[in-house]
């Protein structure tokens, strides 16, 4: 089965609202970080997304321009130096410019992110199955990001973790969850151009009772922002958001519970086609003294819950990934061989989920899918949950570690 490529609205109205776009583009509005002390960060704005968003971000922004996330100047030194001085040298400039080009991936992808996230906020609420919002935002991911096989796509299944969960649950057919009013969901969900991707997400409630637990956990991951940066090593990071997360209380039902960072999760640096590109940043204090290096680029992300604040498999598995590193590795089993072609074809190196193979016309694959799992081509990353009883939180940005300036590229006017 071809995987569909989806190119926006070809209706009269559609045509007329990308020739608005067009004289609209240069549009644009300044909002501030929701800190205060980041600076103001320049964003454009589409005036002219179709309700439901289907036109694509490349057809938004024809001259392949795509909006400047939020750009920071870096902490100060421990060595004294100016972090300013950055962005006014002109060997730092020139070196920024010559790597335009794959910022402007990054920044296309986060522009589908922002609306595709703004869409999710507007149709999900309670009494929905969780299949039926994922595939509403994968269904706006693909159309917005205009994919094409590994070119542009989604970067990561649709997280969608409930409550103790934290992270990596997304439902498989016939999962009949359904989505209810006292549900702390966290939808993290990922774009790529070009394989740059954009790994962001965020925390849903119905219910104000969670309101201080999502405040804990979006401040924590502002800290982390803020106090990222060139030669800033990972291990301090750690420690101010850990400050900051376990200065917050929730109370819940009449308990007051202490917002714990979940130690064994962590942000990490991103690659291409590589989700994780091997370095971590923790969420507690005591991790590795490695230094944050110009021209990286991190997932920011922190986690807050009620419960140990510490996560272990549970649950059916539904993402998947193939081994980056993996080299050649016989394979006996014909059904297997199969499998791995269409996961090279159609995911590469990039995570996918059961229901991606589902949609793909793949069926009785599990076996197969096993054998490749023992044979370690691929890895499963099953559901990471804390105790039950207990809610979980999760806060997260990509950040381009540029030459003249430290970028928040997936910041929006939500988060």
């Amino acid at each position: 089965m071809k995987l569909l490529t989806f190119s926006g609205g070809d209706s009269e109205a559609d045509v007329v609202v990308v020739e608005v776009t067009k004289q609209l583009q240069n549009q644009t509005m300044e909002e501030k970080d929701e800190d205060g002390d980041e600076g103001l960060f320049t964003v454009v704005y589409s005036k002219c997304q179709s309700d439901p968003p289907s036109i694509p971000i490349c057809d938004l922004f024809p001259d392949g321009v795509f909006p400047v996330g939020q750009e920071c100047e870096y902490p100060a030194a421990q060595d004294g130096r100016n972090a300013a001085s950055r962005s006014t040298s002109e060997e730092k400039r020139v070196l920024d410019k010559a790597n335009e080009e794959m910022w402007n991936d990054f920044r296309q992808a986060a522009e589908a992110h922002r609306q595709v996230r703004q869409h999710v906020r507007g149709f999900m609420k309670p009494g929905m199955t969780m299949i039926e919002i994922c595939e509403r935002l994968e269904d706006a991911s693909r159309k917005l990001i205009k994919e094409n096989g590994l070119n542009a796509g989604l970067a990561f299944p649709t997280g969608c973790s409930l409550n103790h969960c934290a992270a990596h649950y997304t439902p498989n057919a016939g999962d009949a969850t359904v989505l209810q009013y006292d549900d702390v969901c966290k939808i993290d969900f990922g774009t790529h151009i070009n394989g740059r991707i954009i790994d962001c997400a965020f925390t849903v409630t119905f219910n104000p009772k969670y309101d201080k637990l999502l405040e804990a956990v979006r401040d924590a991951t502002n800290t982390g922002i803020r106090n990222a940066g060139i030669d800033v090593r990972l291990c301090d990071v750690g420690e101010a958001i850990q400050e900051v997360m376990e200065s917050y209380e929730v109370e819940l039902d009449g308990k007051t519970y202490q917002v714990k960072p979940i130690r064994n999760l962590n942000g990490h640096s991103i690659g291409q086609y590589r989700i994780h590109a091997g370095k971590t940043v923790p969420i507690v204090k005591g991790g590795e003294a490695t230094k944050m290096e110009e021209g990286e680029v991190y997932a920011i992300e922190t986690f807050g819950s009620t419960g140990k604040g510490v996560v272990h498999d549970d649950m059916d598995c539904s993402h998947y990934m193939k081994n980056f590193d993996i080299g050649h590795v016989p394979i006996r089993l014909p059904r297997a061989k199969h499998l791995l072609n269409v996961i090279n074809e159609r995911f590469g190196t990039l995570a996918f989920c059961r229901r991606w193979l589902d949609r793909l016309g793949e069926s009785k694959y599990l076996m197969a899918l096993k054998n490749l799992c023992d044979l370690g081509i691929v890895d499963p990353y099953p559901p990471l949950c804390d105790s039950r009883g207990s809610f979980t939180a999760q806060f997260e940005h990509t950040v381009l570690l540029r030459p003249t300036c430290k970028e928040v590229v997936s910041r929006g006017d939500d988060y």
